[in-house]
């Protein structure tokens, strides 16, 4: 199961572009994301994290990458 999450994730990363946490719940109940993106950079993708920060409620969050 977590093969496929961290696939999924990565899919996703390639084809749409980054994907936060409140993506990876929403559109796959992917609730340990930054522990699927640990998984992934384990077997050697390379992957950036970005701070962001909502404008209304100024919650700040991570957008992840892959890096080409």
């Amino acid at each position: 199961m977590i093969a496929s999450q961290n696939m999924k994730i990565l899919n996703h990363m390639q084809k749409i572009g980054g994907i936060t946490s409140w993506e990876a719940i929403m559109g796959y109940g992917i609730t340990r994301l930054s522990a699927r993106i640990k998984d992934l950079k384990d077997v050697g993708h390379s992957i950036l994290g970005v701070w962001e920060t909502n404008d209304k409620t100024k919650k700040k969050y991570k957008r992840y990458f892959v890096v080409k």
